[in-house]
């Protein structure tokens, strides 16, 4: 299966959130937002039969502190034979980092422990490298951590450090964007582009076949992928349409 690196155009990697067993999707991050979509692997396998060659794979449970959803995420990885997962949530220590790797995931999410707890995320970034993203969640530019509920430090001091920490890529969400339909934040994207080399992936808020256009414009400036989750479940486009216009 092709890396991100000899793809040309923008990776889309369609969601598939889990809460509860369920795929799910949230309306800026909260909890008891959740609008159901059934079975996960059903989920995947509807975005590998469309096309994709990444999914972005999420614990919710995990990511809020409430359990986690480990032997459906592992179940969902069985079915996607040769697709690339990236698998996010509640991955703070070595137990939940181990679990992840070991699960058959191609790239690890770190969030809320890349922000509590740096020098445990700068040990894990250099010792696995390109199989580490770090998600940088943010609202104006505080970022926020477990689960979005809580502040989690400004997001320049914070990419300062993980750019001395050789963190390989960042995945910036827009908590307020995330699940509304209204456009990403081009912006943000912009100026984290302007401080690092290391490539990008736009997470939150697309809405329109017209926002994969605008994110597309940005791979020069080292914009790599987009994660897509409501628009895809909302039925706004088809991922074929997206994966065309992403690869224009």
């Amino acid at each position: 299966m092709s890396d991100f690196h000899s793809t040309p155009g923008l990776v889309l990697l369609p969601a598939v959130d889990v809460a509860d067993g369920k795929a799910v999707r949230l309306t800026q991050g909260e909890a008891g937002t959740e609008t159901n979509y059934g079975d996960p692997v059903q989920a995947a396998e509807d975005w590998v039969s469309q096309g994709a060659e990444w999914i972005h794979l999420v614990d919710l449970d995990a990511a809020f502190g409430r359990g986690d959803n480990l032997d459906v995420l592992r179940r969902v990885m069985k079915q996607m034979h040769g697709i690339n997962v990236e698998l996010s949530g509640g991955i703070r220590d070595d137990r939940s980092l181990e679990a992840a790797l070991d699960s058959g995931a191609k790239r690890i999410n770190l969030g809320t422990a890349a922000l509590e707890n740096p020098e445990w995320a700068a040990n894990v970034i250099s010792k696995y490298g390109e199989a580490i993203a770090v998600g940088l969640d943010v609202r104006g530019t505080t970022l926020a951590a477990r689960g979005w509920t809580r502040e989690g430090g400004d997001l320049w001091e914070v990419l300062d450090r993980l750019e001395e920490a050789g963190c390989a890529r960042y995945v910036v969400t827009d908590v307020t964007k995330d699940g509304t339909l209204q456009g990403p934040n081009i912006e943000l994207l912009k100026l984290v582009m302007e401080k690092t080399e290391r490539p990008v992936v736009a997470s939150g808020g697309i809405s329109s076949l017209d926002d994969i256009q605008a994110l597309r414009d940005l791979v020069p400036l080292g914009l790599e992928g987009a994660i897509v989750g409501k628009a895809l479940y909302a039925g706004a486009f088809t991922l074929a349409e997206a994966l065309d216009v992403a690869a224009d």
